[in-house]
């Protein structure tokens, strides 16, 4: 099991990782919307914004958002980290995705 910080810093890593998509797909596919990410087992959730393709302003929040995800702190890792396919996970049930259909097709070309 993965540490808050640890989550906390793959976070803060997906977050540099959307600012390096191709600026035309990012622009293509980018919306403005919060985000929360859940961490399951460790009963803690991050909340940032979804701005120009990139997320921003990542804390230790629990507020309303409009795309929320749910996983365990060793899945948030490994997607981070590219070792877990979003599409797969989710498919799986490693990872819960409360968003629009629209949100969602967003999100998975993003990552």
């Amino acid at each position: 099991m993965a540490t808050r910080d640890e989550c906390l810093d793959a976070l803060q890593g997906l977050a540099a990782r959307l600012s390096e998509v191709d600026g035309d797909l990012r622009k293509k596919h980018a919306v403005d919307r919060t985000l929360s990410c859940t961490v399951t087992d460790l009963g803690v959730t991050y909340q940032g914004r979804l701005h120009e393709g990139t997320l921003v302003d990542v804390r230790e929040d629990d507020g309303p958002a409009q795309i929320r995800l749910q996983v365990d702190s060793d899945d948030l890792l490994a997607l981070v980290q590219g070792d877990l396919n979003f599409a797969s996970a989710w498919a799986k049930g490693r990872l819960r995705v409360d968003a629009s259909v629209l949100d969602l097709l967003r999100l998975r070309t993003l990552l």
